[in-house]
């Protein structure tokens, strides 16, 4: 049987893609530019008609290969995830022995649950097209819902930003550092971020109003005085979870507010809140390449490559991928 492991990257993800081939380091690896055509002559292209419609087209041999497919499905989240769609059946057409999606960022993650009349579940949907289309395994960071992973018949790796960004925020040399959840939803997570930092847990006191955003932070749960208060969340949409925690833990004494985050879902009002507020310094990885606004300068990205790269190696390799688990343990 071939054995050879292919990397294509779709549109929505390049300059991941060109990192985690870089880690690699050896063996065919073929992505495509930024403008959706490929690097290299001749390898794949994807085509955007002005009605809208897309079209993806392999242009080298992967009969009998094992490819590995990276494609986020950030801003615009429905053209990216159709494209997802269209090149595993691509794929699959062309007779591949395997195609694992790298899925850096699950959109429609928050869609999990039936939670009021005449909704749909969409993350279910989501879930049975990528099937559909003919996966045979998926691989994602940090989703919003880990019991997505149960809505696929196939194998699910649901991977964690968490040493990534904790690394980055070691290299900040803070001082006396208090982790933050901006929500008693994260506070799970939060604290295996404090375990790893050796730092203290506190917790916002957010009460959300309706589905348009509107919330208060009532209080902040926990000693912030004289610290530098870290908010750690799964995502950013328009910043202002973030900036009102940051206020609070201000008015609570906090010395200083950095944030870190798994997927910049940054909406154009997310950049503004940002420079607005007391956060100097917010941490995000690079799950997302697509977004409508420039970042602000107070942003700094942290590469999740090594980590992507590292689950494709394994994977190709029929290893345990337990290893890359921090806590608590995840699907192997």
């Amino acid at each position: 049987m071939n054995d050879e492991m292919m990397v294509f990257g779709g549109s929505a993800s390049p300059g991941l893609t060109a990192a985690i081939c870089s880690r690699l380091g050896s063996g065919p690896q073929w992505l495509n530019s930024a403008s959706g055509v490929c690097s290299q002559p001749g390898k794949c292209e994807v085509l955007r008609f002005p009605e809208g419609n897309l079209f993806v087209r392999i242009q080298e041999n992967v009969r009998g290969r094992h490819v590995y497919l990276v494609q986020s499905t950030g801003y615009p989240a429905n053209d990216n995830f159709m494209e997802l769609l269209f090149w595993i059946d691509a794929f699959k057409r062309a007779s591949a022995a395997s195609v694992t999606a790298i899925v850096p960022y699950f959109s429609y993650a928050k869609g999990d649950k039936k939670d009021e009349p005449r909704v749909s579940i969409r993350a279910r949907v989501c879930a049975d097209a990528i099937e559909a289309a003919g996966v045979d395994r998926v691989v994602t960071v940090d989703l919003h819902a880990p019991q997505i992973q149960g809505f696929f018949k196939v194998p699910v790796d649901d991977l964690y930003a968490m040493p990534v960004l904790c690394e980055a925020i070691g290299g900040l040399g803070l001082t006396h550092p208090v982790v933050v959840a901006p929500d008693a939803g994260f506070a799970k997570k939060a604290r295996q971020f404090a375990d790893r930092l050796a730092a203290p847990l506190a917790i916002a006191d957010k009460q959300r109003l309706d589905h348009g955003g509107g919330m208060v932070i009532n209080g902040i749960l926990g000693d912030v005085g004289g610290r530098s208060a870290v908010i750690v969340d799964d995502f950013a949409i328009d910043g202002g979870t973030l900036a009102r925690v940051a206020d609070k833990l201000m008015e609570c004494g906090a010395s200083e507010v950095i944030a870190a985050i798994t997927h910049g879902v940054f909406t154009p009002k997310c950049m503004a809140r940002l420079d607005a507020s007391p956060i100097h310094r917010l941490l995000v990885t690079d799950t997302i390449e697509t977004t409508p606004v420039k970042p602000s300068a107070k942003v700094q990205v942290v590469s999740i490559a090594p980590l992507l790269a590292e689950a494709i190696r394994r994977i190709h390799n029929r290893e345990s991928i337990s290893v890359l688990f921090a806590s608590p343990a995840g699907t192997a």
